[in-house]
Parts: C-alpha cells; sequence; structure tokens
C-alpha cells in the first residue's frame, strides 16, 4: 500500500515520536499525548469538548477493548509475524509452507477469539454477526521482502527490544498489525453482546503486493459488503488514491570489441541497486576501474557532502567498489527515503566512462532522474493534481540480467492525464535519449494504474468523527495518497489508518515498526468505528444511504 503530503505541525509532533533516523530509545508516549490538533499535544480532556463526537456506546467498547486486550494484541501480532508470507517464487499462497501457515494461524487465533472463520484460497473471512448487510474491513497478509543484514534483529520476529515503545517487524505496519486490531476490536463488540445490523467481515488477501488478479477473479462471484473500510493507508481517511504506475526498459550489453574507446578512460563495470519495485532502494554498488587516486579521493569526498547518503570505498586489485547507502521507504513517498541508485549515479557524475552497458545505465539515471521525485527530467511526463497532488517517479531497481540491465521505475499518478497522453509522453522522452546516445533500449514496457477518487462514500463523515473524537483533532479532512490499496476494487470503500497524517510509513522500508501508543489508538479507533457503522444503536446505522460505486481496477 500508501501514502503522504508535506508536514504540518500535527505530522511535524507526529514525526518526532516515529523518526526512524535514530536507533535510540525514545521516550514512549502515552495516549494521551498521541492525540492530535495542535503542535503540542493537550491532555486528556482538555479539548474533548471541541472535538468531533461519538456515540457513548462506541467510546465505551473503545475503552474496554484498550483496557481488556491491548497486551494480548501485541502477543497475537508476534504470533503472526514470523511466518514469511511473501511473493513465493515458483509456487502460490495455496501451496507455500508459509501461507499455509499464517492461515492456519488465523484460524486458530479467529476460533479464540469466538469469531467465524472462511477459507477461501487467496481470500480469508473473518466474521463476526449474522446479519446480511455487511461492513467489510479490507486489509492483506501478505508483506514485502526484508533485507536481514538492515535490521537490528531478525525481521520475521517482533522486537519490542530495540526501541523500547517501538513494534518492529515486517508486516507491523503492512499489513499484520491491522489485522489483529481489527480482530480484537470484533471481539471486544462480541464480548459486550451488541446488536448488530451488519455483519463485520474482515477480507484477508494474500497477494496484495504483487498480483491483484485472483481478488478480482474472487470477487466476480463473491458478494463484497456495500460498505467498506481499507486498514492499509493512513488517516484522518483517505478520499483520493493515485495510480500504481511503471514504466520497464532494459540498457542493452555493448559489444566493446566494436567500441572505440580510448585505454585512458576510466570502466565501469558494474552498476546495479534496489530490492523490489515499490521500494525506494537502500543500497546500491558501483564497481570502477582505471580511476587513478587524486580521482578516488575527490569521490570520497565528494560522498560526504550528500545528506542522508553513506558509502563504502573497497579497493579490490585494480578496481574500486562503491557501496551506497540510503534510506528505504514505500515508492508512494520519495521524499521519505533517500535513494541510493540516484545518489550513487549523481555522485558519478563528471567522471568520463568508456561506454559500456553499466556507463549507459549510470547516464539514464542521471539524465532521465537525477535527484528529482516528480519526473521533472523526463520529458514532458510531470504534473501535478491540487488535491492528489504531482505525480512522483523513482528508480527502484537497477538489476543487470542475461539481456542487459533493467530499469524499473515507479511512479504513483495523479487525475489530470491520460494513460495514453502518459505513454506518448514516456516513448517520445525514451526515443530522445537514444537517439541522443545511438543505442536501441529492449523490454521497453509501461503500465498506468487509474488513479480513483473515493469521495461520495457515505460513511466519510462517520469516519472522521471516530479520528477526530479520539486525537482530539476540531475539523479533520480526508486525504489523498500515494500509494494503492484494494480499496479500488470494493465498492463504498474508504481507507482508515493504520498510519498517522503527516508521520512517515514504514512499510516497504527496512526498518517497518508501528509505535505500541499508535497500535493502542488504532485498537481504539478500529473498535469504534466498526460499533458507529454496524451496531444497531450506532448512530450511523439507519442513516447510511449506500450508493453503489463502480469497481475499478487497480
Amino acid at each position: 500500500m500508501t501514502l503522504k503530503f508535506p508536514l504540518n505541525p500535527v505530522g511535524a509532533m507526529c514525526l518526532l515520536l516515529t523518526s526512524t533516523l535514530s536507533l535510540a530509545a525514545p521516550q514512549v508516549t502515552s495516549l494521551a499525548n498521541l492525540k492530535v490538533g495542535s503542535e503540542v499535544a493537550p491532555a486528556v480532556g482538555s479539548s474533548v469538548a471541541q472535538a468531533p463526537s461519538v456515540s457513548p456506546l462506541a467510546e465505551e467498547i473503545a475503552d474496554y477493548a484498550l483496557n481488556t486486550y491491548g497486551e494480548q494484541t501485541i502477543a497475537a501480532l508476534s504470533t503472526l509475524i514470523p511466518y514469511k508470507t511473501i511473493e513465493p517464487e515458483g509456487m502460490t499462497p495455496l501451496t507455500h509452507p508459509e501461507f499455509i501457515g499464517f492461515k492456519a494461524q488465523l484460524k486458530a487465533l479467529s476460533e479464540s477469539l469466538g469469531l467465524d472463520y472462511s477459507d477461501r484460497g487467496y481470500v480469508v473471512l473473518i466474521g463476526l454477526g449474522e446479519a446480511e448487510d455487511k461492513l467489510g474491513v479490507i486489509t492483506h497478509g501478505d508483506v514485502q521482502p526484508a533485507d536481514a543484514s538492515f535490521w537490528l534483529q531478525d525481521p520475521f520476529v517482533l522486537d519490542r527490544e530495540s526501541q523500547p515503545g517501538y513494534l518492529i517487524g515486517r508486516g507491523t505496519e503492512d499489513d499484520k498489525g491491522p489485522i489483529v486490531t481489527a480482530m480484537y476490536a470484533m471481539k471486544a463488540i462480541k464480548d459486550k453482546g451488541v446488536a448488530l445490523n451488519r455483519r463485520i467481515e474482515l477480507l484477508v488477501y494474500l497477494a496484495e503486493e504483487s498480483d491483484w488478479a485472483p481478488l478480482k477473479a474472487f470477487l466476480k462471484d463473491f458478494t463484497p459488503a456495500s460498505l467498506n473500510i481499507t486498514i492499509d493507508a493512513e488517516y484522518p481517511v483517505v478520499t483520493a488514491e493515485k495510480g500504481w504506475s511503471e514504466i520497464r526498459l532494459t540498457i542493452p550489453k555493448v559489444n566493446q570489441a566494436n567500441e572505440a574507446f580510448s585505454s585512458k578512460l576510466a570502466r565501469l563495470a558494474l552498476f546495479r541497486g534496489g530490492a523490489f519495485a515499490s521500494q525506494v532502494p537502500q543500497q546500491a554498488q558501483a564497481k570502477i576501474s582505471g580511476l587513478d587516486p587524486a580521482s578516488v579521493a575527490a569521490l570520497k569526498e565528494k560522498s560526504g557532502a550528500q545528506q542522508g547518503m553513506r558509502y563504502q570505498f573497497t579497493q579490490e586489485g585494480e578496481a574500486i567498489s562503491i557501496t551506497a547507502l540510503g534510506k528505504s521507504t514505500h515508492s508512494s513517498t520519495p521524499e521519505a527515503g533517500v535513494n541510493a541508485v540516484t545518489h550513487l549515479a549523481e555522485l558519478l557524475r563528471g567522471i568520463r566512462f568508456a561506454r559500456s552497458e553499466a556507463s549507459l545505465t549510470v547516464q539514464f539515471i542521471q539524465q532521465m532522474v537525477g535527484l528529482g521525485l516528480y519526473g521533472e527530467q523526463f520529458g514532458d511526463i510531470a504534473y501535478q493534481d491540487d488535491f492528489m497532488g504531482p505525480m512522483t517517479l523513482a528508480a527502484t531497481l537497477v538489476k543487470p540480467n542475461e539481456q542487459g540491465t533493467e530499469i524499473v521505475l515507479n511512479l504513483r499518478r495523479p487525475v489530470g492525464k491520460t494513460s495514453n497522453q502518459l505513454d506518448l509522453e514516456t516513448h517520445k522522452a525514451l526515443e530522445g535519449w537514444q537517439a541522443q546516445h545511438q543505442v536501441s533500449l529492449t523490454g521497453v514496457e509501461t503500465y498506468w494504474g487509474e488513479p480513483k477518487l473515493m469521495d461520495k462514500a457515505p460513511h466519510l463523515s462517520t469516519l472522521l468523527s471516530v479520528f477526530g473524537h479520539f486525537t482530539d483533532t476540531p475539523s479533520p479532512k480526508p486525504v489523498a495518497i500515494g500509494g494503492s490499496t484494494n480499496s479500488k476494487l470494493f465498492p463504498n470503500a474508504l481507507s482508515f489508518g493504520p498510519a498517522m497524517p503527516g508521520v512517515e510509513y514504514t512499510g516497504h522500508s527496512e526498518h517497518e515498526f508501528i509505535t505500541e501508543a499508535q497500535f493502542m489508538l488504532n485498537l481504539q479507533m478500529y473498535t469504534a468505528a466498526f460499533v458507529e457503522l454496524a451496531a444497531s444503536s450506532g448512530p450511523s446505522s439507519t442513516k447510511l444511504s449506500l450508493t453503489k460505486q463502480a469497481s475499478t481496477s487497480e
């Protein structure tokens, strides 16, 4: 999934609580101090009267969920994190042991909480209530890969020790944490015997990070809820998502025997970086031969001027190997990371290399991407929308293979341009670069996901009120995100958490976490939202006039 736009005072305050830039143990903030709405968070009760209200029933059960199941929810999360539900190479979630084990654990947890469980293959349904009408809660159980070398502890073991007050591990924010908070919210509602006029149905999809086709196929024969919440994004409420998009191309191999280059030129033998297509790269590597000592010294000095980057220079015989270490983040928020690929390419700017596959790769990154975040150098492709913000473009993968070096550019596009226009602009820019360098790119592929506005859903005001009440925010407003969630496939779907607005989203990064305080706040808000939207006595239960929105593709 996800996310974000420039920091406001609220975001600035929250960022202090959740910064990934320091591994020092933070001062743990209480739930009271996590409330937002001013630069300095108010104490409990100081501004409750000014904030939007929820029903007494919703508040009562939300508090019960927190006080009764807070620590149990964390314990349950620790049982889900160990399952490496990563896209299985050569297998599917239906046959891979990690996914089978994950589903078995979900079933055991459901049964222990008194919730019904149904295994539908790529989809697991966990429910409460028998009403024909439903409140859908959409999430996913698959996760992205994690490079253990960048983590203080095993990323597939819930880590509460490295940074007290933090829950660290792959899936804590995206999306195993939201799964267990939703399940314990349902358990609290069940404990209190609340009459439901909507069945609460948690839908856990197992290939959200890699393949939406099985979910689209499932929805052809399955009637989804008429009212849906996706818990895979951020607060207050997401009403617009950019379209996940991609440009792939390959820099072909160069027959250097036919190249009339001077032996005096430095030679770039290798340039690569990135782990997967939806992560801003944390690491990149280059290998150079033929650089004189003065040039190497100049590179080292230049590297120290790049903010947020670290470099390792290793002599390997006559060659020098350079490893660039940046900061990974979700590719929908490239501004939250430091791209190791683009910064390493920038470091090498000014060196005249002999023509090679690697040197052409570096030139492409330098000229077509640079250090920009919004496609400013990629022909005429850049644009923005007043609400959804600018299109982002990140070089996420540079991977040598048998055909050459594949480059993957991940984009998130707002409304404002058609896919046909973007495709024409892309190919025009690529044609210009090829003509300049007298090279023919191969394997050029483009994909333009559709952005979606979801501002007509009837439960928007209810979710805004829940967020406003529990965070003391007087007038919360809906937001747009760069991430692409399964909300796009469901009628009347809005995203609601788990990340706070303006706070760095850590899903897909190599330091994924959620603070314990935020985790508990999520438990309260999910519980209250479920009560308001599904309980027979909830203020919104009889007031919603549902207008079914047409589902769109990713």
